[in-house]
């Protein structure tokens, strides 16, 4: 029987938690990565405009995934957070530069972020490289 221990994930390569929890948890063959913002390695937030920030959270995402030993491409369910619908355009124009797989997704409006960022991404994605799909 597979070992299917809980096994955090951490890389300095992504935004650093500031929170009582993991960037990343392996659990089986499945890697959960928690919400991502639009912050850089530094802990920086980064500013412009919202397919700026999306851009940072799918980068934080893609570090995460190659610590855990993943891609991009192995993401199955992908949910995104705005703090207005609005952003939705351009939001879905540049996660589609990054998720060209078409993973699973849901979008949704919320009344508010962390540190007030108005995107947040989170991920399911299973181990191993290649292609999911």
């Amino acid at each position: 029987m597979a070992d299917i221990t809980p096994k955090k994930v951490h890389t300095d390569k992504a935004f650093p938690v500031a929170a009582p929890y993991s960037q990343a948890i392996i659990a089986g063959p499945t890697i959960y990565v928690s919400g991502q913002i639009p912050g850089t390695p530094d802990g920086s937030l980064v500013s412009g405009t919202i397919g700026d920030k999306t851009a940072q959270c799918c980068k934080n995402i893609i570090a995460i995934l190659e610590e855990a030993g993943s891609s991009i491409e192995r993401v199955v369910k992908v949910n995104v957070f705005l703090d207005d619908m609005a952003h939705f355009k351009e939001m879905n124009e540049t996660y589609g530069e990054y998720f060209k797989h078409k993973p699973a997704r849901s979008c949704v409006a919320v009344k508010a972020l962390p540190l007030g960022v108005p995107v947040e991404i989170e991920c399911i994605a299973l181990v191993g490289k290649g292609s999911a799909l």
